[in-house]
């Protein structure tokens, strides 16, 4: 470890951890609230300099003036977006990994870490359903997590194409307009298609429309379809089981965007939403969402881990000592090499926990998302604009304009009471709850809706 010409004192290594633990003992954690450019550099003055300025002051500008201008994530009353609320074990284990300086893109170099993390993927992959074959790895996010599993959908269409000696190259995606972003991000990076499938009545990627699409288009131009297992705004399911169908018909990659609902999986009551999922050829979650492990961390599984090795091993002359041999390297299975273990948080507290106690926690959090859908109900001012499938619900103040919905957003973030933002469905401003954490409560739900009187 380079320890330049002033090593770390024991008293400031204490100071570092003593803060972490007391971060992690706050109960409520403080929500805070974003500074400008000029407030920051006002506040915390040059940081980077030629001398440095010691540990303990570093520390004393990120504890006073950097990290209160950070939002909590894992505030109950952070209900935007999708939050992250880690479990004091992930969070804390979090430091270990970082401090421990292991590479997790090698068998050779991190060999229990990697363990541990193909016993967590395992985990997930029996959720799903996959076969006793399928792994995969941890990578950043969702959009690492799609753009990885499409490119490996596209190398094994393309091999597959010249084996039977057609002159298509296959160079299309299928999905729904409610699919994830990332999902026309990766088509820009890999310069393909997106062709967008007419959902159901019920906003969901279904096998008819799909079969629709593809025979509209040839079928042979497809490498990947996506349904998405809890669409970011609206938490929706897509009709997995017939979307699985058509493409096993046609022979096309059936990738699975969970990301975000994918950890309902846990829940018993909502298992049967996912029917289907057990056919996908890749499928992805993001522990940082629903699975109450720390950013940044998305399990990305194949059926055939073998088709994603083809696609993703990195050669070199270097790295022959690697790819030469048998064993799992997690690099071989997303875009990327260098990575760090970031499975073990979620490892750890699993194993501190147990699976059952995140079944428990799930399935909490949808009984409260299911307080606050009949609450929004019950009320004469709001309006569901759908039926929750998870525990997202968008939802309109009837009267409100744009302007209102954004002067009530800000109130609440400048009070420290609250962090709910506003979302757009066909042009229109309304407003949703994500409630992914275990200690939002129904008086959580209630205080809030309360502010839109």
């Amino acid at each position: 470890m380079h320890r330049f010409d002033q090593p770390l004192a024991p008293a400031d290594v204490d100071a570092i951890l003593a803060y972490a633990a007391d971060r992690l003992s706050l109960d409520p954690v403080p929500l805070d609230g974003p500074l400008d450019e000029q407030e920051l550099l006002d506040e915390a003055g040059v940081t980077v300099t030629p001398a440095g300025l010691g540990a303990a002051r570093a520390l004393d500008v990120f504890a006073d003036v950097l990290a209160p201008s950070c939002l909590s994530t894992d505030h109950p009353r952070y209900l935007s977006f999708i939050p992250c609320a880690p479990t004091q074990e992930a969070a804390a284990f979090d430091v270990v990994v970082g401090a421990s300086s292991i590479y997790g893109g090698s068998w050779l170099e991190g060999s229990g870490a990697v363990h541990a993390e193909n016993e967590t993927l395992r985990w997930i992959a029996d959720l799903a359903g996959l076969p006793r074959e399928a792994g995969g790895a941890f990578v950043p996010g969702g959009t690492i997590g799609n753009l990885s599993a499409l490119v490996a959908a596209r190398h094994t269409a393309r091999h597959h194409a010249l084996e039977a000696g057609s002159d298509v190259r296959p160079w299309r995606v299928a999905t729904t307009y409610g699919a994830h972003s990332s999902i026309q991000s990766a088509c820009d990076v890999m310069d393909a298609q997106l062709m967008t499938v007419y959902a159901d009545d019920h906003w969901r990627l279904t096998g008819a429309h799909l079969r629709r699409t593809l025979e509209d288009n040839d079928p042979r131009t497809f490498f990947a379809v996506v349904a998405t297992a809890g669409t970011t705004n609206f938490g929706i399911v897509d009709d997995l089981a017939s979307v699985a169908e058509v493409c096993a018909e046609f022979g096309i990659w059936f990738h699975v965007d969970g990301a975000y609902g994918g950890a309902a999986l846990a829940a018993p009551s909502a298992r049967s939403l996912f029917t289907g999922v057990e056919r996908a050829d890749s499928f992805i979650v993001d522990p940082h969402k629903w699975l109450f492990a720390p950013f940044d961390c998305c399990a990305l599984i194949y059926r055939e881990p073998a088709l994603a090795r083809a696609a993703h091993t990195q050669h070199a002359g270097y790295l022959d000592v690697l790819t030469d041999a048998p064993d799992w390297n997690p690099t071989d299975y997303s875009v990327g090499l260098t990575r760090r273990a970031r499975g073990l948080p979620l490892w750890f507290s699993l194993a501190v926990h147990g699976t059952d106690a995140y079944s428990r926690a799930v399935e909490r959090t949808l009984e409260v998302a299911r307080f606050a859908e009949a609450e929004i109900g019950r009320r004469e001012r709001l309006e569901l604009l759908r039926e929750r499938d998870l525990s997202v619900m968008v939802f309109r103040r009837i009267g409100w304009a744009r302007e209102d919905y954004q002067a009530w957003s800000d109130r609440l973030l400048a009070d420290e009471f609250a962090f709910v933002v506003p979302t757009t469905h066909e042009g229109e401003t309304v407003t949703r709850f994500a409630i992914v954490n275990p200690t939002t409560t129904e008086d959580d739900i209630l205080a809030i809706l309360d502010t839109m009187s």
